[in-house]
């Protein structure tokens, strides 16, 4: 399977070297993973239930090509985030708390836009 730019050595962990960690902090790690494409559009649609198939996922995401949605899916099963169901995927425990405060970021990101509509033109 083809990697894309952003993947230099295989999927970002805690303890392995990744962009911007040389050992691998745990927050280099998850940044890494969470920085390539597609791979919180895949965690975000994952969040929403039912739990899709591989081809309602790629629907969901707005037309990921099939290899690189195979990819990141690959990668967040190594990293313990998504799992396959007898239906599809799903998120794992440590997924499910992963969206929830990714939602955090989301609620913020809404007051941030709000804040901005409100400031006075410069």
């Amino acid at each position: 399977m083809a990697r894309d730019s952003n993947d230099r050595s295989g999927t970002p962990l805690p303890g392995r070297p990744v962009r911007g960690s040389a050992t691998g902090r745990p927050i280099m790690a998850l940044l890494d993973l969470l920085g390539r494409r597609w791979t919180l559009r895949v965690i975000w649609e994952l969040a929403q239930p039912p739990g899709p198939t591989f081809r309602e996922l790629q629907q969901r995401c707005d037309g990921v090509s099939s290899s690189v949605l195979a990819q990141r899916l690959a990668e967040l099963g190594e990293a313990g985030i998504v799992h396959r169901t007898e239906r599809g995927y799903a998120l794992t425990a440590d997924g499910q708390d992963l969206a929830t405060d990714l939602t955090r970021l989301h609620h913020w990101a809404d007051r941030w836009a709000t804040r901005m509509r409100q400031r006075p033109a410069p």
